[in-house]
């Protein structure tokens, strides 16, 4: 059976846990390490851990703090931002990071994707692709957290991810993030039924049943939040609880509400 993974995401700007809104409007919310703990004892099946700065400040990865998050938490660890190189994926791999998220160097160098792929498998190459609405109904693919329009549109993208080797797609949309109206389901769709590798919905969650449409509606095989959880608002476990209740598959350990 396959379940739908409930992940939250902690988005790192020097060294600290922060959240936007449409990828602006940056508030510190405090130690990472100690939200990554909170989050694998509360029964996050997968924690995402993204640098939002490190491309845009032409570095690579805090690694420092990744490994104080490893050596906190008991499920796996997807980490991306800054990471350009194959030398950087060797890197993060070898730290124990389980899946590794590639953006911006994907679309500077596909074959970055097929390489690591080739070397690694595809299963843990994640390829992140931020996405903005065009007045057409389609979506064009944005770099460098966002600041970069690349003109490429996001369904032709995916389907070449998966070309490529890519094991997995990180989908966030510029347009619903951090607002708490709901997925982009229409976004989510379109690349779902273009690709056969699963899909992550990110952007935009604000309700139980935001959750439950990525999946039922938008096809999404995995869902991601971070102010939600960041929050409070809402618990990873009031999340599964309610994806259960509506017949969707989920790892659920009852210890955790």
């Amino acid at each position: 059976m396959d379940y739908i993974r409930v992940i939250p995401c902690l988005d790192i700007k020097d060294g600290r846990l922060v959240k936007g809104i449409n990828f602006i409007d940056i508030k510190d919310l405090g130690d990472p390490v100690e939200a990554a703990y909170a989050y694998s004892q509360a029964g996050a099946d997968e924690l995402t851990f993204l640098d939002i700065s490190a491309t845009l400040e032409g570095r690579g990865l805090l690694l420092d703090t990744v490994a104080r998050i490893l050596d906190r938490i008991s499920i796996p660890l997807i980490v991306g931002g800054g990471i350009a190189s194959m030398g950087d994926i060797e890197r993060i791999l070898d730290a124990g990071v389980a899946k590794l998220s590639i953006a911006s160097a994907a679309i500077k160098d596909p074959g970055l994707i097929r390489e690591a792929a080739k070397k690694f498998g595809s299963q843990p190459i994640i390829v992140a692709i931020d996405a903005k609405s065009r007045p057409d109904g389609g979506y064009n693919v944005y770099t460098r957290a966002g600041t970069t329009d690349t003109g490429i549109d996001v369904v032709d993208w995916a389907k070449e991810l998966e070309q490529l080797g890519a094991g997995e797609i990180l989908l966030t949309s510029m347009d619903t993030d951090g607002t708490k109206m709901g997925f982009d389901i229409r976004l989510t769709r379109q690349v779902t039924e273009a690709v056969t590798i699963p899909v992550i919905a990110s952007g935009g969650a604000g309700r139980l049943e935001h959750f439950a449409e990525a999946v039922t509606e938008g096809g999404a095989s995995a869902v991601l939040a971070a102010s939600l959880f960041h929050y409070g608002e809402l618990s990873i476990f009031e999340v599964k609880k309610y994806l259960r209740e509506k017949s969707i598959a989920v790892r659920m350990d009852e210890s955790h509400g």
